[in-house]
């Protein structure tokens, strides 16, 4: 019986195309910046975002964290959203290693941080106060339900950054699915922030793997810093390698996973002691909840995973189900029909 993973894109296995482009990368000293692969997977990915440079790192926890420390000094402050990843799901690195102080504010359902609260966030010159060093958004947002961010809202962040000279950072780990969504070029999309990371290992199935993206002196201080944690790595090519096909091939199909979204989406809207917004599914990321006493998230989920469907419960009512590379039409009538067989019998 085949097993149809929707836990996250991050279980996509890569085609072979990259396989054979791990075999037969060139490969060098990426610490001494002489893998000739890892060079040409930065030089792709900051000119495919219109940023001066580009830095391969290991994750996007990583990517992340790096560039929050390359932005900001010991005890000053980042403004980002009570639902984003960074601040949910990467272990309180910022403060942990760089003595970062979050300063969280609410999530709307969109995802977006309303400008107001932004405004009321950024510090006064008080020495009481730490110091407004960066704001952080995410796009597409996760715990958003995978929504997508439009362009006219990043702008308006930027501007607003501008004006209290605070630079942008951008969590992109899946920007490419919120430009297909959006149909929107992801250079015009992320233009205006200063720095960005994305995930090769997500939907563009690379096996390992994120990127950071900006200027020349943020890239070389996130380079530092990249060491400081332990992500310099040596023949990194291997990794690279398949990264440059994912950029290069894996993009556009992107729109295949959120038709199967969409999809999943509304057959989940038919089905007794559930309720998904299907309206709000832009991407790749369904969230849906139980609204019965009869089985709890976990319980049900434990059913269609001995049905040879995964899932993630996410909470006493919450599911996550996630589209993605190897996961076609077929399979989601088939979570479809697993599903309806499990609310019945539970």
């Amino acid at each position: 019986m085949k097993t149809i993973d929707l836990r996250s894109d991050t279980v996509t296995l890569p085609p072979e195309e990259m396989r054979e482009a791990i075999c037969r990368a060139e490969l060098g000293d990426d610490v001494f910046g002489e893998d000739p692969t890892v060079n040409a997977l930065e030089e792709r990915a900051a000119d495919r975002f219109g940023k001066e440079a580009a830095l391969l790192v290991v994750s996007g926890t990583m990517g992340n964290l790096i560039s929050v420390l390359a932005h900001c000094g010991r005890g000053s402050e980042v403004i980002l959203g009570d639902q984003s990843h960074t601040f949910y799901y990467e272990a309180g690195g910022i403060s942990a290693l760089g003595s970062v102080h979050p300063h969280t504010i609410p999530n709307a359902v969109d995802g977006t941080l309303p400008l107001e609260l932004i405004e009321a966030a950024v510090r006064p010159d008080n020495v009481h106060f730490p110091r407004t060093g960066l704001i952080c958004l995410e796009n597409t947002h996760n715990r958003c339900g995978g929504a997508a961010l439009p362009q006219t809202y990043m702008e308006e962040v930027a501007d607003l950054a501008a004006r209290h000279d605070i630079p942008v950072h951008l969590d992109g780990a899946r920007i490419f699915n919120a430009a297909v969504a959006l149909g929107a070029n992801v250079a015009d999309l992320t233009a205006r922030v200063d720095s960005l990371t994305f995930c090769l290992s997500k939907g563009l199935s690379a096996p390992i793997g994120s990127v950071v993206c900006g200027s020349k002196k943020f890239v070389a201080e996130a380079r530092r810093i990249r060491k400081v944690v332990g992500g310099g790595m040596r023949q990194a090519g291997i990794i690279a390698a398949a990264g440059i096909v994912a950029l290069e091939t894996m993009v556009q199909r992107l729109a295949e996973d959120h038709s199967n979204a969409a999809h999943l989406a509304q057959g989940i809207a038919g089905l007794k002691g559930l309720t998904v917004d299907a309206d709000r599914v832009q991407t790749n990321i369904v969230y849906f909840d139980v609204t019965t006493e009869k089985f709890t998230a976990e319980t049900l989920v434990a059913s269609l995973d001995a049905q040879g469907v995964q899932m993630l419960a996410l909470g006493p009512n919450r599911i996550r189900a996630v589209t993605h590379y190897g996961i076609g039409r077929e399979d989601i009538d088939q979570t479809l029909a697993v599903m309806a067989e499990a609310v019945r019998a539970l």
